[in-house]
């Protein structure tokens, strides 16, 4: 049985888009881009943010109470009720501490009859001094051990996982040049784990 790493943001959930809506309809600065738009994550400059303002607003979307409603990716969803039976699973998220267990709650929530572990790398914070085990997703999966495919919107996760010989699956997105259709990438996962 293969054991799926399932990046949480942007793969389980549209943590970025639901983010983004929120910023155009609370801010005070007018936003001249679409979402399809945001090439780059972080998308602070293509926003007309520092890196710091973009951090604290998507902190405060976490912490505010709006990611405990964010819906599941439906057709994630559905895979994981047609296949999920078929494999072990865990969430390996890059979130900062402050908000791991907003995310590890919204992944039980809606994944843990088949999600039953949760693990992150945390995202670093300005003034945070925690230790560090890992510095990429990569170092956590090698550490781990077992994680047979990651699923994941960064490429640079895709690249490292690929590294130490593990498979990745990029889920597309505007920032990360995914030319698959999330359709083509479940397909090409259910056919990884066997029939």
């Amino acid at each position: 049985m293969k054991t799926l790493a399932w990046d949480v943001d942007d793969v389980l959930n549209s943590l970025m888009w639901a983010w983004f809506e929120d910023l155009k309809n609370s801010s005070r600065r007018e936003i001249k881009v679409v979402y399809e738009q945001l090439l780059e994550n972080p998308p602070h400059a293509l926003l007309g943010m520092t890196l710091n303002q973009y951090l604290d607003s998507l902190d405060e979307f976490r912490l505010s109470g709006r990611y405990a409603q964010l819906e599941p990716n439906r057709e994630i969803l559905n895979w994981f009720h047609a296949h999920g039976h078929r494999c072990r699973h865990l969430a390996l998220s890059a979130v900062p501490l402050a908000a791991a267990h907003i995310s590890a709650a919204w992944v039980l929530k809606h994944f843990g009859k088949w999600i039953r572990t949760f693990a992150f790398v945390p995202s670093k914070r300005a003034g945070e001094t925690i230790p560090e085990y890992d510095r990429a997703k990569a170092d956590y999966i090698g550490w781990h051990g077992k994680v047979d495919i990651l699923l994941d919107d960064n490429p640079e996760h895709i690249e490292q996982a690929t590294q130490i010989g593990i498979q990745g699956i990029l889920i597309a997105q505007p920032w990360n040049g995914g030319k698959s259709a999330l359709p083509a990438a479940l397909a090409s996962l259910t056919k990884a784990v066997g029939n």
